[in-house]
């Protein structure tokens, strides 16, 4: 059965939104809406854009569903505000995990969280509210992440870890065993986590070393 929705933002997250939507869900975007401030022209992607402060009048909750594309701004909090604002207009957050991502059925997710292609989320996981985890993760049995967090691609958290609020965590991070990661860290890319971390905390991976060598020297 179809249903119907309302995509929350107008970037190119809110695009691919969509397309993942109309391509691999039952749900079918109706309208897009931001705040006023964002709306200069009266449609987007080809179907009505209105102002958030007047969209339950023209696309009322008990019809629509609505997700809230925003992405990682302000360590996330953006898109756990405007989550909030929706929640209290009355909407049903949608929650989309892609059919092409490996699970086992039983994974416990919040409203409002989107789960991409070829994500591998073992047995007993836990995903908060809020939670975009972008292509190719692997999440551990037993783990949790937290609410309003976003996990980038090919991001290892092993088995038995917990992962706060609001983090974000870059390409190719691994947090290894058990590991409990604060609220509102930043774990770059390629950054390893062994050991638990604190509230608010920041993990970067030393960069890769330029080698006073021409690459023709390499290779033959």
């Amino acid at each position: 059965m179809t249903k119907q929705a309302v995509i929350f933002g107008t970037g190119s997250l809110a695009e691919v939104i969509d397309f993942y939507l109309a391509h691999d869900s039952p749900y079918r975007v109706a309208a897009f809406t931001a705040t006023g401030d964002f709306v200069g022209q009266p449609q987007f992607l080809g179907r009505p854009l209105v102002a958030f402060e007047e969209v339950e009048t023209r696309f009322p909750p008990d019809t629509y569903e609505m997700f809230v594309a925003v992405g990682y701004r302000h360590l996330n909090r953006l898109r756990e505000q405007y989550c909030s604002a929706a929640r209290t207009k009355g909407y049903k957050l949608l929650t989309y995990l892609s059919s092409k991502a490996t699970h086992w059925g039983d994974t416990m997710l919040g409203d409002n969280v989107f789960i991409f292609e070829d994500n591998t989320i073992q047995p007993f996981v836990k995903i908060g509210n809020g939670a975009i985890l972008w292509s190719g993760n692997h999440i551990g049995h037993h783990s949790s992440i937290g609410p309003s967090c976003f996990i980038s691609s090919h991001v290892v958290v092993s088995g038995h870890c917990t992962v706060g609020d609001r983090c974000f965590i870059g390409v190719n991070a691994t947090i290894t065993d058990s590991v409990v990661v604060g609220n509102d860290n930043i774990i770059g890319p390629g950054a390893l986590i062994q050991k638990s971390t604190s509230d608010g905390e920041v993990h970067v991976a030393e960069r890769a070393k330029k080698l006073p060598k021409d690459s023709s020297k390499f290779l033959r």
